[in-house]
């Protein structure tokens, strides 16, 4: 990658993953930026930036962790001290976007991901980038422009490279949910697909959210239609009909894995009950070998011991989060390095470049 100008660009980071910032600022010829950032005896975040950032463009790197809610505490103010200090522009390079599974409405709570983008864009932040966001959909809670960077390419190649005999592999999905991912996977290496699908997981469209409140009133009698319009119109004989309670049939596995290579794929890998579950179904069904591959691998509480016990052979994640002392749990953990792609964005939006480059033969459906 060709070095650029250092005179207008500063890189920072927090506490959250500075390898990854390091090895960013290193692909692009430049030095980390001095900013400083600790937490006081009362928890209250400190953030003291050394160089002078006023009429620069300032990247920002701070990634999500399991310890999510001081990743952007220390990213807002740190947004928000560039602001005040008069940078041009304020770039939050966050690879994983905390919070983005709280996308959607659940029962009484709240879509927490359009909170997180409120307070974003309020503390200074000019422009997003990301990678494999939960829902692609998230861009919209934004108010500045947000880049969804993509690490299929990574694993795609990944696969082709160090999978010995991938021809014999077939893609699985574990729940129907991810089954667009798999799929997308299966056609650019041209192999076959599985979906596993019953009662194990419960997929996101099967939690309880509002459509289900306020509770149908049983009491109420029904509004009829004008006579005139009676022969075409249906109603209900006794108020607001209840929503039909879902039953998931038995855990079974929709595709052919006899004798082949399983290879599992999903964005985020955190707690992985359900991925050593379907390891296990898949294994029951004569699969000679078993890969999980996620852009994201959180793998929080004891995750790394349930995968080392499991049957699955191996797990292939990016350096999106960091997770060396996972690594030293479980041997099994195996990490591609994303920061090259980063450090690409970067300089091509820096440069105003073109970033469609970086989404060549890259469908929706990633």
């Amino acid at each position: 990658m060709d070095n650029i100008s250092t005179s207008d660009i500063v890189i920072i980071n927090g506490n959250s993953h500075p390898d990854l910032a390091n090895s960013v600022a290193e692909r692009m010829g430049l030095k980390n930026g001095g900013c400083s950032v600790f937490h006081k005896s009362n928890r209250e975040t400190i953030v003291e930036i050394s160089d002078s950032v006023r009429g620069k463009d300032i990247y920002i790197i701070q990634t999500g962790t399991k310890d999510a809610n001081n990743n952007i505490m220390e990213l807002l103010i740190m947004a928000y001290a560039c602001k005040t200090s008069s940078a041009r522009s304020i770039v939050g390079v966050i690879p994983y976007l905390p919070y983005s599974k709280q996308c959607k409405m659940r029962k009484r709570g709240c879509i927490v991901s359009k909170l997180l983008a409120k307070m974003m864009c309020t503390s200074g932040l000019t422009h997003i980038i990301t990678m494999d966001l939960h829902q692609k959909e998230i861009q919209g809670f934004f108010d500045i422009p947000v880049d969804n960077l993509r690490a299929s390419p990574f694993l795609l190649q990944y696969i082709q490279e160090s999978i010995p005999d991938y021809r014999n592999s077939v893609i699985v999905a574990r729940n129907p949910g991810v089954a667009k991912k798999a799929n997308s996977y299966a056609e650019r290496l041209r192999l076959g697909l599985a979906v596993i699908h019953g009662e194990q997981k419960e997929a996101e469209s099967d939690e309880v959210d509002g459509r289900y409140s306020p509770p149908p009133t049983r009491n109420s009698t029904p509004q009829h239609a004008p006579s005139s319009s009676r022969q075409r119109t249906t109603s209900v004989s006794v108020g607001v009909p209840e929503h039909p309670v879902k039953v998931k049939p038995p855990l079974t596995i929709v595709g052919d894995v006899n004798g082949r290579i399983a290879i599992m794929v999903d964005d985020l890998i955190d707690d992985v009950q359900a991925f050593v579950a379907a390891a296990e179904m898949l294994k029951d069904n004569g699969a000679c070998k078993i890969y999980v591959l996620a852009t994201h691998g959180l793998l929080s509480s004891d995750a790394p011991r349930l995968l080392e016990e499991s049957v699955i052979d191996e797990i292939v994640v990016t350096n999106t989060i960091p997770h060396e002392v996972q690594k030293l749990q479980c041997n099994k953990i195996k990490t591609i390095d994303i920061s090259i792609l980063i450090a690409e964005a970067i300089r091509r939006i820096h440069n105003k470049e073109s970033m469609s480059y970086l989404f060549r033969n890259v469908t929706l459906e990633d």
